[in-house]
């Protein structure tokens, strides 16, 4: 029985209160005696309301996500919070001084103020569907306020959604890798993990999903909306979710993910981290995902007009007499610095020195936390005899669906995306003959500003008396941060063969087999390497013209 009176109370909506006061208010009207407290919910937020018994209209609201009840006295407490002026939208700190009949009704209040707070705030199990528990989410923990509100601000703006969309390569391989895979959605649930705009919702829904939850943390998710209701007979098997993967509830589970998690180099801005956690939250066992795995792919290469041009920014800083002042000083640390950002624009795929290697990340399967850090040993055989002046980069991902097995691809020579390549050009170039190995290792650590750091190093053995006996190593190494890249978005130039360069053949990338242990249950489609001849148009280098976007 006294358990039993002991859930009632905590349980119970409404207090009849001697009083209650605002503090440090000079208005007599803001006394309200007697007066009522009563808990709410609605919309999945909870809120104490303090009103007058007689006038329902006057009050004052408190948001038990951010009140604080403290005891002044036996009969007396205070609410902290933060509220809302009856009739405005403004929100500011207040406190409300609360009087209570006797200590019995004060021992009341606060037990109700804590179980209410607990089962609608903090373990947001009464919370319905598409709301947001308040407890704070991995996403907060690991990632820089700053960087977070800048990112969702990019992604709310429509011009940048609309430079994603304009990528055909991207939008239509998307398409095609849903469409012809109806199988894996008809009559399916499907969360979409940060719907942007709500395109792959709608393909989703075209597919003929059961239903789609499309969740979107930026203002983008009320754009969303406005498209998904302008499509009717689709909209009305979507529900967009405003919140980010990482707090947010849903009714039910998924039986596919789909979602554009891809940034540059495939991880920056540290969305995979995002992806993986929705499948952890949201999908089935065995549900699929879309895309399922992503290659980064990576070759030694050789650009002299490239080298060139980045160190020629630190020229300025040689300067002896700029309005009377030496820059020499500066001219160190500049050099370095240029070197430090990582160059994403389109290449000439006959700049690769070797066959490329990659590096798999299989979605389905990685933890979360192996993505806080990669370290790739590299290793290449030299094509041609050359200066190498680092590192290229693109990715690739795999939609493996149970009809149809469809690739997208950023590599060198293919038609271009808003993803570009990514080249890490050393400081220091190193000189390489025709069947020479290249080793290194190419290490990237995740920061809190949603991207990564990389150090990148580069070996050769040096030719000649000794170098058989291993002692002579030539080696160079850089530091770049993959959130500061340089977008040299500029037609590639017509590359002429200098004195230390001999004509050769296009290098053809070889992709690493994917063995059958490493995948199980699914056969993949190798992605064809480009043709050889393949010349990049000034058609396809535009298509994406002014879209530096990552991540849908």
């Amino acid at each position: 029985m006294e358990g039993s009176k002991g859930e009632e109370a905590q349980k119970q909506k409404e207090f009849v209160l001697a009083s209650v006061s605002e503090l440090a208010s000079s208005s007599s009207s803001s006394s309200l005696t007697p007066a009522v407290a009563r808990f709410s919910a609605e919309d999945g937020v909870g809120e104490l309301r303090f009103q007058q018994e007689a006038e329902s209209d006057a009050g004052v609201n408190v948001d038990l996500q951010t009140a604080q009840l403290f005891k002044l006295g036996p009969v007396q407490s205070v609410c902290i919070s933060e509220g809302s002026d009856t009739g405005t939208e403004k929100l500011f700190s207040r406190g409300v001084t609360i009087h209570f009949k006797n200590e019995e009704e004060s021992g009341a209040f606060h037990n109700a103020f804590e179980q209410w707070k607990k089962d609608f705030i903090v373990q947001g199990k009464k919370l319905p569907n598409g709301e947001i528990s308040s407890s704070k989410s991995k996403f907060d923990d690991k990632i820089e306020p700053s960087s977070a509100k800048m990112y969702f601000h990019y992604y709310g703006q429509l011009l940048h959604q609309q430079n994603m969309l304009q990528d055909y390569v991207r939008t239509g391989t998307y398409y095609a890798a849903v469409i012809e895979n109806r199988v894996d959605f008809t009559g399916r649930v499907v969360v979409d993990v940060g719907a942007g705009s709500g395109i792959l919702s709608l393909f989703a829904a075209q597919a003929g999903a059961k239903h789609v939850y499309a969740v979107e943390a930026s203002e983008m998710a009320e754009y969303a909306r406005k498209l998904i209701a302008g499509n009717p007979s689709l909209g009305q098997r979507i529900t967009v979710i405003k919140g980010k993967v990482e707090e947010v509830e849903l009714p039910e589970k998924a039986d596919i993910l789909i979602s554009e998690p891809m940034g540059t180099l495939l991880i920056n801005e540290r969305m995979l981290e995002t992806y993986v956690i929705a499948r952890d939250r949201f999908l089935q066992p065995n549900g699929k995902m879309f895309p399922t795995l992503g290659r980064i792919h990576m070759a030694p290469f050789s650009d002299e007009y490239l080298f060139v041009e980045i160190a020629n920014k630190a020229l300025f800083w040689q300067q002896q007499n700029y309005y009377g002042v030496d820059l020499q000083p500066l001219y160190a640390s500049a050099f370095q610095g240029y070197f430090s950002q990582p160059v994403v624009d389109a290449f000439d795929p006959r700049l690769l020195v070797a066959p490329s290697m990659s590096h798999v990340i299989d979605f389905t399967k990685i933890n979360e936390e192996d993505l806080y850090e990669f370290d790739i040993p590299l290793r290449f055989v030299a094509a041609v005899g050359t200066r190498v002046h680092g590192l290229a980069c693109w990715f690739d991902v795999l939609f493996d669906g149970s009809t149809v097995q469809r690739w997208l691809t950023t590599a060198p020579g293919a038609p271009t995306t808003h993803w570009y390549q990514l080249r890490c050009v050393l400081s220091q170039p190193i000189y390489v003959m025709a069947g020479q190995e290249i080793t290194g290792r190419l290490h990237m650590i995740a920061h809190n500003a949603q991207s990564y750091t990389i150090y990148l190093t580069l070996a050769a053995k040096m030719w000649g008396p000794g170098a058989e006996q291993g002692g002579i190593i030539q080696e160079s190494s850089c530091k770049l941060d993959l959130k500061e890249p340089y977008y040299r978005m500029s037609q590639p130039q017509a590359y002429t063969i200098t004195q230390d360069q001999q004509p050769h053949q296009q290098i053809q990338a070889q992709d690493i087999p994917i063995h059958s242990q490493d995948f199980e249950d699914s056969e993949f489609i190798p992605q064809p390497s480009p043709s050889s001849g393949v010349k990049m148009t000034l058609a396809d280098f535009a298509r994406s013209t002014g879209s530096l976007k990552d991540t849908l």
